[in-house]
This record gives C-alpha cells, structure tokens and sequence, in this order.
C-alpha cells in the first residue's frame, strides 16, 4: 500500500514539473506582454527621484497622454462657446449674472466666464505644448536617421513574406538586378544592390507628414497665445458724417493682451461717409439685407493721403496690420431741443440701439448742459426713445417696425426734467435713462407726457419748458477694430496640420525585394516580394505592376517538361503554403498574397 502511494506521489511530482514546464515554454512563445511584478523584498531600492523624474517626462511625452491633453483642451473649450466670456463682451457677463444669481458663484470659482486666461486651461495647454515638443524632438532624429539610411538587405526567405511572386528567365542574374533597380528607381523608390538582390524603400513622406502635423500643432498653439497675448480689440459706433481715429481715448470700449503695448496702435483715422443698405421686399426672405456695406474716407498715417474704402461683412479693411470690421447698424434720429425762450440748446443724431431683426430701436436722449427751466435755474432734460424705420400705422397693433428699411420713421418720445445722475462719477449707460432722481412730464390729463413724431413733427414741453423737434434720420454703424498677430500663422498652421495628417493616413511605407540567382538547371530565378509598415490590399496590385515591368527586360523562360523538385522552382511552394505565381501569371495577375 505503502508503495502504491509513493508511485502515485511521484507521478503527481512529475506531472506538476512537465505542467511548469510546459507553463514556461508558453510564457516564452506568447506574444501577450510579460507583466512585470515589482518584488516587495527589503533588498530592493527605492525609486529616485531622478527615476521619478524620467518616469514622469516618459508619460508626458507619450502619444497616449498627448492625446489625453488634445482631448482635455477640446473639452475645456466647450464652456468658452457657451458661457459668455468677460474678454468678448462684459455687458453680457454681467446679464447672466444677474438672471442666474446661483449658478453664478460656482462660476466664478471655476473661471468659467474667462475660461482662456483660467489657471486649469492654461495648465491643460502648457502640459500639452511641453508634450509635443518632447515627442517630435526623438521622433524627429530617428526620421534623419532613417534618411541617410539604406533599405536593408533582403531576407533569406522571400516566400514568408505577404506579398510575393517569382518566375524564371534566361536573362543574366547581373542584368535582372540592374534593371529592376532601374524599374524601382523610376517609381520613386529608393534602391540598391545588396549580395544577390535589390533592396528598394518608399513612402517616407507617411513619417514626414506625422512630423509636419505635430509641428503643426505646435505652430498653431503659439499662434493662439501669442494671439491671446498682444492682441487688441476694440469698439466704435460711427454715425454717418462723423469719424474715427485709432486712438485710446475715441473706443467705446477696448480690451487687450496682457502683453500688450497701447503705444503699438497702428496711425490710422476715417470719416463713414455714407451707410448703404437694401433689403429683400417679398417673399419667405422679406427684410434680409442684399446690400450692406460702410463708404469710408480712411488715411494711414498722421499725414496720410485719403482714400475712399468700402467696408462690407466678413470683407474688414484692412490698415497697417490692423482690421476694421463691419458688425452692426441701426438708426439715429437727429432731433433740437429749445429751452423756453427758443433757444436751441442741443442739436445732434441720437443713436439708438434695435432690439428685432427690422430694427426697432430704442434708448435715450439727454440734455446734460445748457438747458434752463421757466424760471431760469439749470437743470437737466431726459426723453426715452422708441423709433420704428417702417411704421405699420394707428391702430394696426403695438408700435413696432414692420420693415428695417427706413420707409415710415416714427419716433415716440417721453419727457422727464431733473438730475440724470451724470454728475455723480459712476459708469452710465447711454442708451438707458434713469429717472429716479427726475420728475415726469405731466400732459393735460395729468399722465406722463409722450407723443409719436414724424420727421418735421415737435413735442412741446408744457407750461413753456421748451420743446423738442424731430428733425430726420442719420444711419450708424458699429466697427471692431481688432489687432491679433498669430492669425496668419494659425491658418497656416491649421492648413499644414491637414496636409500632415492627409499624409500620414493615406502615405504607405512599403518595401520591396528582387532576388535574382542562377538556378541549379542554369537558368535564372527571379523572387520579387513586398512588405508594408501596415496591411494594405494595394501592396500586391503594385508588386504585379513592378514585376509586368521587370518581365520585358527579363521574360519568362519556356517551362521545361520535366518538373523541377528545386524548392527555388517555379512550382515550389512557399513557407505559408501558397504557390508562387506562374511565370505566364506574373504580369497579368501581379503579385500572389
């Protein structure tokens, strides 16, 4: 019994030793990545911080995490589009402050309303400039190398590789040899004689547009922040007659880079001549504009010579570097105001802002200085502003425009008297009027005093204050004058990134073999084969055009009668256990996979 156990036990020794062993040559002939364990013994040192170090910078200029931070930058860009930023339009922010009082504070920690200039973008864009240009440099050095290097020689047996065919000639091995050189050379391959082949290489524009796309990226990052940096962009609303001159101090707003010297502003001045507008009449398209362009008197320079310009959407003139853009117009009505006495005491084009596609439009006019009451003491005028271009009538609805050509203007007007507040040193936006410091205008029943005037037409303070006179209507428009120097090099960027990555997709690396060797009956053996970086079914399309152009210098010998057993035979069958394509099939059927 005794006995009968310790066989058993033997057997159970010898099978678990043929099971590891059998274990280990699988671990040796798996393809699958061997896992390293870290071994917790006492007897291992720590990692360095040098080691620290490289492990990081190996991360950091992986594909992988370039690809992470590619990602990360898109997303982060998402929240830019649609909340409103403080560097595009203030006013904005702070409405959207004021409608959503509790989403506001989480915001405003998160840098959300200036998510370009946010500590989080920044970081996402620096980490991800610092990991392309860790990645191109190496890359970069190897692609030389692989320049000034030769395609390597061929390898011992053809027949394994995906591509291949082979045929016998009566040419010499010496002359099929040059004249597939020759046959490569003509295509664009890069070629030499090695031993008893020809070595050929093409398609080393795949690696160069990779190169030219990550390059290109880098470009483009640069060209955005050096954009972000030194830009300046500005508004102005120009009333027809009236002009500009590309200073501080003529902006109705203006923002720049941090880096950015107000001493840089290109010397530029000009006049809007005339605003010239025309909108479609009928049909599903009514009131879309068909002409809508600014006629400027514009001069470079302190004592530049005039020129006339005209500035349309999307088409800005374009200044020393500097662009004027077309972005809004509306109407402003020129009204005179009298004090009681006749006296005119204010005279000018109000603009007023629309609110609807056919430019209704409304806002305020002020009289600040100048004006005196009935008895004689200085005080302040105010009348809020409705004006339609295209009246649609009394009693034909609400006082709203009906077409944003100026057909029919009307122009409503109520009136208040007392402080506009201007004096007291705070920010005023002109197109509102605030009244809590001023006292309306009574009519004859007693109601806030209000009329609706046509050009000529005047409402008449009562108890002799004065009146106020619509005397007609000017044009206005709205320019953007914005310098940013990275844009020329972000498009170019942007168009060589394309090209790149066009390259890098399409581009196949692909080599190619010609053996030619004197076979043991006396007659030459011709193998051709190829081998590309990645699976492609044009490999062996063009493998049988290089083999039909290598057939007329060295054409396929007559088969003898008697078959060859030579495994360098026309009929041998290759390593993976395919037939080599016949000598009659090499030119009409190219290259056998």
């Amino acid at each position: 019994m005794s006995k009968a156990n310790s066989t058993s036990t033997r057997q159970r020794e010898e099978e678990d030793e043929q099971g590891s062993a059998h274990g280990a040559a699988g671990e040796q002939l798996s393809t699958a990545p061997r896992e390293e364990r870290p071994d917790t013994g006492a007897g291992v040192p720590a990692m360095s911080v040098i080691g620290w170090v490289r492990w990081f910078w190996r991360q950091l200029t992986s594909m992988r995490v370039a690809l992470i931070l590619l990602f990360l930058l898109s997303l982060g860009a998402i929240p830019g589009s649609l909340i409103p930023q403080t560097s595009v339009d203030d006013m904005k922010v702070q409405a959207f402050k004021e409608q959503h009082t509790t989403l506001t504070p989480i915001y405003e920690a998160l840098q959300l309303f200036d998510v370009y200039s946010s500590v989080w973008f920044s970081a996402i864009y620096i980490l991800l400039f610092v990991s392309l240009i860790g990645c191109i440099v190496p890359r970069t050095g190897q692609f030389v190398g692989q320049l000034r290097s030769r395609p390597p020689g061929a390898p011992k047996r053809l027949t394994r590789l995906p591509a291949y065919t082979t045929w016998r000639t009566e040419a010499e091995p010496e002359e099929v040899r040059a004249a597939a050189l020759a046959v490569l050379r003509k295509r664009r391959f890069r070629g030499h004689e090695v031993g008893d082949a020809v070595a050929a290489e093409k398609g080393y524009l795949r690696e160069a547009g990779n190169l030219v796309f990550h390059i290109a990226l880098i470009v483009m990052l640069i060209a955005f922040a050096s954009g972000q940096l030194f830009k300046s962009e500005g508004g102005k609303l120009v009333v027809e007659g009236d002009g500009f001159s590309n200073t501080l101090t003529q902006y109705d707003d203006f923002k720049s880079g941090s880096l950015y010297d107000s001493d840089s502003l290109a010397p530029f001045s000009f006049v809007l001549d005339d605003f010239v507008s025309t909108y479609e009449k009928s049909g599903p398209q009514r009131g879309t504009p068909r002409t809508f362009e600014a006629r400027v008197t514009y001069a470079e320079g302190a004592d530049g010579a005039e020129r006339k310009g005209v500035i349309k959407v999307n088409e800005p003139l374009v200044v020393d570097g500097t662009k004027v853009y077309l972005i809004a117009h509306g109407y402003a009505p020129v009204v005179t105001v009298r004090d009681g006495t006749g006296k005119v005491v204010s005279k000018s084009a109000v603009p007023l802002l629309p609110i609807d596609n056919n430019i209704t439009s409304s806002g305020a006019i002020k009289v600040m200085d100048g004006y005196k009451d009935k008895n004689g003491k200085k005080t302040q005028l105010g009348f809020k502003a409705f004006f339609v271009p295209t009246f649609a009538g009394h009693g034909k609805g609400q006082m709203f425009s009906q077409f944003p050509a100026l057909d029919f203007p009307v122009l409503a007007l109520s009136a208040y008297q007392g402080s506009l507040g201007v004096d007291s040193g705070l920010a005023q936006n002109v197109y509102q009027l605030d009244t809590s410091k001023m006292k309306e205008f009574k009519d004859k029943d007693g109601e806030l005093l209000k009329k609706m005037l046509m050009p000529g037409e005047k409402l008449d303070l009562p108890d002799g204050a004065g009146s106020i006179t619509y005397e007609g209507t000017e044009e206005w428009a709205s320019f953007q004058i914005s310098q940013q120097p990275g844009n020329g090099w972000a498009l170019g960027g942007a168009i060589a990134a394309i090209a790149g990555l066009a390259g890098s997709l399409f581009i196949q690396r692909r080599r190619v073999w010609v053996r030619a060797v004197r076979g043991a009956d006396g007659v030459t053996v011709v193998e051709m084969a190829g081998l590309g970086r990645s699976e492609s079914a044009k490999l062996p399309e063009e493998l049988g055009d290089l083999s039909a152009a290598l057939v007329t210098t060295a054409p396929v010998a007559p088969e003898k009668p008697a078959a060859s057993t030579s495994t360098d035979g026309p009929d041998a069958t290759n390593e993976a256990g395919s037939r080599p394509v016949q000598p009659a099939e090499a030119p009409a059927e190219g290259a056998e996979k």
